[in-house]
């Protein structure tokens, strides 16, 4: 007995380290303030950095040879906190009396944004407004929001929130989460009986959403695990039917279910998506190495690390824990005065939900709300240099704090680059018959700020991309993994005609479950100044008088400015369209027009589920594809600021239900992506990127095309490059 005791406690303590490393696979994050060192954490450091240390391609005011985030400090209103300033807010955490004889765990210590007037008003070379940080805590079951004072070192609001749901997870929890099932003696004997070895296991730990009462006052975590035996692509070898409902507070399974014992865990082969791994020629005709070069150097500038400048546009940008990154007074220069003009105050990702379509017990739960219950910043891991983004780009760290409230450094999380696809500005070309030999092209460049979130499984490219004709384009890919459910079937010949898989069959004993992905991003838009309006430009068809003409009918426009909330309340209509702009109305053209912008609508896909459905109740903001509401500084995530275990009663769909007036009001607009997502084996063992997009687009906002006097390329201005062969 003491010899099975004694090997018991081995595996336990092998399973530790595994633990420790499946956690890093989810939120790695580096407790050192500085950069990592790259001798210890090789996979995470590439070329970049040197290369970065060498090259004078970018300005001093453009990037640094070193980002000392240690001497840093803010120059912006928006700046993100710095380390010394996340170090002086953990100080007076500390010092604050409810938290001196049990300190809490910090969920979010993030910059407490000025209020927008003091913004606004600010111009360079004045004083900063008093800077503060916005603190989430959680402590002894409760979640504390608090407000630190920077300047008078003073926690200067307190409060704990009595609704619903947590803050997003820390990798504490995370930890806990993926530690306490090797404590339960069923636990392993389970994972022993489906014939795995505990060597060969990783765990994930995943949020349960809310299902009813009885999970009310619990922090809980579902985790499932995989064998990651022969592959680095454990997500294709799940041990189906296993799930655990783990107390992160209690540290204790609550529950274990196991309903799979007889369905067999997926093979290895072929699962591998590692360039090391594929052995087997590629079957296409080799592409050669392409980039786009630029001999004069980028044209655009960062002055202070967060402020952008290209072409004809200005904006503010910073890394964000949730959001990811937030693009904050974006201004485009007036095509005729040359002065600059408000397009939009801030916009960033707001939430996404992501809901898998299968009921059953291993499965139901799986709704997440990613931004809310991970974090799409804590989730974003290193870009990778000519692959994520080509050269000459500029890169912006994230600095962030972690659970026990220290700064940590988050490198190469934002990129910002030119991007030129061969596409066209504007052209046009007149027959030579007329006597006219006309041929104007105008190429198109335009500015990418990028970043990735890997949140498990799934990979999130978000791109903003500005357009020197006013419009900015935001887009969306979704690539990375399947999340997959064991299966006994083979082939599909197996598969009564009657059972419903909830997906598709794309490898032997591997269904690709079907689902959504929505995602929800908040626009904050000041066209010209804060007050707006909103305007449904609706399309419909006219006939024609009998007589009137050889038509039978035509198109018009019919305009509406929309009064209250409700009536912004927008489901996309296929054969019932309208245009959707948001207008200054006290900001006329030479011609009498409003200024405005129009959202263009892509990834329409809406939400199938039932409103009663909890997921969908959590979800709301789906309802619609889009919303308005009155800015209110409190109403930024669309699935509640506690979006953990939330019940739904704090969303951007209960706030809109207000119905409050919206017109000529300092207004947000919010617009959701969707995409239905019904796997097929191209999609396995990994997802090529599916994008899609929207766009922001100036409506009577110029006096005309504000590019009209852009130049073509000319031969000379552009670099000589030769084949190999040729050199």
């Amino acid at each position: 007995m003491e010899v099975a005791s004694f090997q018991r406690l081995c595996y336990l303590l092998l399973i530790g380290l595994l633990i420790l490393g499946s956690i890093r696979s989810w939120f790695l994050h580096v407790e050192e303030t500085d950069f990592i060192d790259c001798s210890i954490y090789s996979p995470w450091c590439t070329f970049k950095n040197r290369f970065q240390a060498t090259s004078n391609l970018f300005l001093d005011t453009q990037r640094p040879t070193s980002r000392d985030h240690q001497t840093q400090h803010p120059h912006h209103p928006l700046d993100p906190l710095t380390i010394q300033e996340i170090n002086k807010a953990l100080s007076i955490l500390q010092s604050h009396p409810p938290f001196i004889s049990s300190f809490p765990s910090i969920h979010s210590l993030v910059l407490e944004e000025p209020h927008k007037p003091q913004v606004l008003n600010w111009k360079k070379g004045d004083p900063l407004p008093p800077r503060a940080a916005s603190v989430i805590a959680f402590s002894q079951g409760h979640s504390h929001i608090l407000c630190v004072d920077l300047d008078t070192a003073q926690v200067t609001l307190h409060e704990i929130n009595e609704g619903s749901g947590y803050p997003i997870l820390t990798s504490d929890d995370l930890a806990v989460a993926l530690s306490t099932p090797f404590a339960d003696a069923e636990f392993n004997r389970t994972i022993l009986a489906r014939g795995v070895e505990l060597s060969d296991l990783t765990c994930m730990p995943l949020a349960p959403g809310w299902y009813g009462a009885e999970e009310d006052g619990r922090r809980l975590v579902k985790v499932q695990c995989f064998s990651n035996k022969g592959t680095a692509n454990y997500y294709m070898r799940p041990i189906e039917g296993l799930t655990l409902t783990v107390d992160v507070d209690q540290k204790k399974v609550v529950h274990l279910s196991n309903t799979g014992s007889d369905i067999p865990i997926p093979e290895a082969q072929n699962t591998d998506y590692r360039q090391v791994a594929q052995n087997d020629p590629l079957q296409m005709l080799p592409i050669n190495p392409i980039s786009m070069e630029q001999p004069k150097g980028p044209s655009f500038r960062v002055e202070n690390g967060h402020l952008i400048k290209w072409a004809n546009w200005e904006f503010h940008l910073k890394p964000d824990p949730r959001a990811g990154v937030v693009v904050s007074r974006a201004m485009v220069r007036d095509s005729e005065t040359g002065r600059m003009r408000s397009v939009m105050y801030k916009g960033m990702v707001s939430e996404l939900f992501v809901p898998y379509m299968d009921p059953t017990e291993g499965w139901y739960f799986k709704t997440y709300l990613d931004a809310g219950e991970y974090g799409m910043g804590l989730t974003a891991l290193p870009l990778d240099p000519l692959n994520d983004c080509p050269r000459y780009s500029y890169y912006m760290d994230g600095v962030f704090a972690a659970a026990d409230g220290s700064p940590y450094v988050r490198p190469n999380m934002v990129c910002v680059f030119e991007r030129y696809a061969g596409e066209i500005g504007w052209r046009h070309a007149e027959s030579p018959i007329g006597g006219k030999k006309i041929r104007e092209v105008r190429p198109k460049v335009t500015l990418v700020v990028r970043m990735a979130a890997s949140v498990g499984n799934y990979d999130y490219i978000i791109d903003w991309e500005f357009q020197t004709d006013g419009l900015i384009r935001i887009k969306v890919g979704l690539s990375g993994m399947l999340m997959v459910k064991g299966t006994p079937y083979k082939n599909m010949n197996q598969v009564p005609k009657e059972e419903d898989m909830y997906g598709t069959l794309v490898s032997e004993n591997v269904i690709g479950v079907i689902h959504d992905h929505f995602i929800t991003f908040y626009l904050d838009m000041d066209i010209d100044d804060s007050d707006n309006s909103f305007v449904k430009v609706h399309l419909t068809k006219v006939d024609t008088s009998p007589g009137e003409s050889p038509r039978k009918s035509y198109m018009s426009a019919k305009r509406q400015v929309v009064k209250t909330e409700k009536d912004a309340q927008i489901k996309l209509k296929l054969y019932d369209p309208s245009e959707f702009h948001v207008i200054n109305p006290s900001r006329r053209s030479i011609v009498g027009n409003p200024s405005g912008y129009k959202v263009v609508p892509g990834g329409t896909a809406a939400s199938l589920l039932d409103h009663n459905d909890p997921p969908q109740l959590r979800s709301a903001f789906t309802n619609n594809q889009i919303w308005v509401t009155p800015y209110n500084r409190s109403e930024e995530w669309a699935g509640g600021p506690f979006a953990f275990q939330s019940k739904g009663e704090n969303t951007l769909g209960v706030w809109s239900d207000r119905d409050r007036p919206i017109e000529n009001k300092d207004i947000v607009l919010w617009y959701t992506m969707g995409f239905h997502h019904v796997p097929c084996q191209e999609d396995f063992p990994i997802m090529p990127t599916v994008i899609s997009s929207f766009d922001l687009k100036p409506v009577n906002f110029f006096e005309r095309n504000p590019i009209l006097r852009a130049s073509p390329n000319v031969e000379k201005d552009l670099p000589i490059c030769r084949p190999a062969s040729a050199a």
